[in-house]
């Protein structure tokens, strides 16, 4: 059968109804599950587009916060209204993990980075964090950091997959069997998709050649269905109008905790997902609002959904890369370098925000632009799975996160 790929314009002037799996789509990938010989659970979620670390947990108390983020506050709660420690406090978005941070079951590692420096692409600092590499090691398609990590622990297996998805993520990907899952849902691209694109893509041909599969595999679907070889936007609108909808976000990171939280009950220790929508160049304070709030329901659905596990559990969400100090013309913040690691869960030494704070004044910033690094996000991830699996110091440093230093213990777990 011949597949006719429409040209991006026609696509999207014709607001095409992909009815496509998550994993199928650009913008959503798929959960992942892997089951190891161990008991306790490890959970990474990946915040895809540089969640703004200096939002979500903000150091309102620093001398200079007011002066570079007074914008981007206004209309809300007084800050201080959930401190955390007195220098620190919590976006009021995510105000419901209130609980856990008073239950020692939340905190944060606050000016993190990977070792990705001032290019500054989504594309390219995902892989990186996901590969688990330095910047200079990084070779594209190459195993991620969990996969390394179930090919040395003898005994590891896939859990069954309830397989829908048609990609994997990189930070799984590698000679370790690993099984995909992830529930359907229908994506219905408006008249508005072409602005919000190309806002997205930022000219990255990884983006448009997702965006492809994702057309094409629509068009094979559609196309089985009419018996056609060619498939035109009307062949495509009037197969996908009777239940074509945008995709309930809510509903699907609901799907996505109890379906991860079923099997971390049974067999699987090790589960890894993403989430979207931390790109916040324009309108912050709606946007980052949006990506927040489903966060904290996701990691509280977890909590409930695991039960008695929870307390065997350890959540890391994880970013690309944080967002510049300054605010830009259009009320949001652009790419930056250091950001925030949110850690959760039963197993965590919680009521934390473990940081060797770097300062906000101008001459302490990265190239006076951005929160300075200064420790690597790998080396909490890395303390993390020594603490929960008794892995050896040299196999997260040599084999794991290869060229990794881990320094010194932070302490995160019980």
């Amino acid at each position: 059968m011949s597949k006719i790929f429409p040209s991006r314009r026609r696509f999207m002037a014709n607001s095409l109804a992909l009815g496509c799996s998550m994993a199928a789509s650009p913008l959503v990938t798929p959960v992942t599950m892997a089951s190891a010989p161990w008991d306790n659970r490890l959970v990474v979620i990946i915040l895809r587009g540089g969640l703004d670390g200096l939002d979500a947990v903000r150091p309102y108390n620093a001398p200079e916060f007011g002066d570079l983020r007074g914008g981007l506050l206004a209309g809300q709660e007084e800050p201080g209204v959930l401190d955390l420690d007195g220098f620190f406090a919590l976006h009021p978005a995510l105000s419901d993990l209130m609980p856990l941070w008073r239950a020692g079951e939340l905190s944060f590692a606050h000016a993190v980075s990977t070792p990705y420096r001032d290019k500054r692409s989504h594309f390219d600092g995902q892989d990186i964090l996901e590969a688990g590499t330095g910047e200079s090691g990084f070779v594209p398609s190459r195993d991620g950091w969990l996969n390394r990590l179930l090919s040395g622990v003898p005994g590891a297996t896939a859990e069954t997959a309830f397989a829908i998805g048609r990609q994997s993520m990189l930070i799984t990907k590698g000679p370790a069997e690993v099984s995909d899952w992830s529930p359907d849902a229908s994506l219905l691209l408006s008249p508005q998709a072409e602005r919000l694109l190309d806002l997205v893509m930022h000219d990255d041909p990884l983006f448009r050649d997702a965006l492809s599969e994702a057309i094409g595999l629509s068009q094979e679907d559609v196309a089985a269905q009419f018996g056609d070889e060619e498939v035109d936007a009307a062949d495509m609108v009037n197969a996908m109008r009777p239940t074509a909808k945008p995709a309930s976000r809510k509903e699907a990171i609901q799907k996505v905790a109890e379906f991860a939280a079923a099997r971390l009950r049974e067999d699987t220790r090790i589960a890894a997902y993403s989430m979207i929508g931390y790109d916040t160049h324009n309108q912050q304070p709606r946007l980052i609002n949006n990506a927040l709030q489903p966060l904290a329901s996701n990691i509280l659905s977890l909590k409930k959904e695991l039960g008695p596990v929870w307390e065997k559990t350890t959540v890391l969400a994880m970013t690309e890369f944080g967002r510049t100090v300054r605010v830009n013309g259009t009320l949001g913040t652009d790419h930056g370098t250091g950001g925030l690691l949110i850690m959760a869960g039963g197993a965590l030494r919680g009521g934390r925000v473990v940081t060797e704070w770097p300062g906000l004044s101008e001459s302490a910033l990265y190239q006076r632009r951005d929160l300075m690094p200064t420790r690597d996000v790998r080396a909490h991830a890395g303390w993390v799975m020594r603490g929960l699996f008794g892995l050896d110091r040299k196999v997260i440093e040599d084999t794991v996160f290869p060229g990794l230093d881990l320094g010194r213990d932070p302490k995160l777990l019980l």
